[in-house]
């Protein structure tokens, strides 16, 4: 059954496999990506693997930071994560509710502060992020405000931001 574009008997095929075998639960995600030494070109690319084939993404800082501005830089991408996960979390969560949504758009924004960045300040560089979810469900709306609570809790990419989560970076010399 599809409900909001959400097939629920696989989430629900998982949720049970995640039931018996809660190691099921934890998937790895990996990406590697290339810096571009070549002026005049994107600065970073990546390839992303997908259940369905591999997809190619660039990155470029704006002007003002020494890229070209030619593709979105890595914040916009950072905040299309984060808008993604929470739609995609906010339409299954009204799936699993039984809520067919008619309309559902997901915004974030933030408001970066590059001095530190620039190493000219120990200034937050980024003091907050707003998701705005613009939504309406056939029938009755009254249950969106509660659709969203639930994603917000469940949402992997609002988690990222809101706890601590352990960084480790590691240098290899080639």
């Amino acid at each position: 059954m599809n409900v909001n574009n959400v097939e629920l008997d696989k989430v629900m095929a998982f949720v049970q496999e995640v039931e018996q075998d809660h190691n099921q639960a934890v998937k790895v995600k990996k990406i590697k990506g290339s810096w571009n030494l070549e002026d005049g070109k994107p600065q970073f690319s990546a390839v992303l693997g997908h259940a369905q084939g591999n997809t190619s993404l660039e990155s470029d800082a704006p002007p003002f930071l020494g890229g070209s501005g030619q593709k979105p830089d890595p914040v916009q991408y950072c905040l299309f994560g984060l808008s993604a996960c929470f739609a995609q979390t906010f339409a299954s969560v009204a799936a699993e509710k039984g809520v067919k949504l008619t309309e559902l758009s997901v915004s974030a924004e933030n408001k970066v502060n590059l001095s530190k960045s620039l190493g000219l300040s120990d200034e937050p560089i980024v003091e907050s992020v707003k998701i705005t979810v613009t939504a309406s469900a056939s029938g009755d709306d009254s249950k969106l405000k509660e659709i969203e609570q639930i994603a917000r809790e469940r949402c992997p990419g609002v988690y990222c931001l809101t706890k601590p989560i352990q960084l480790e970076t590691e240098l290899i010399e080639s």
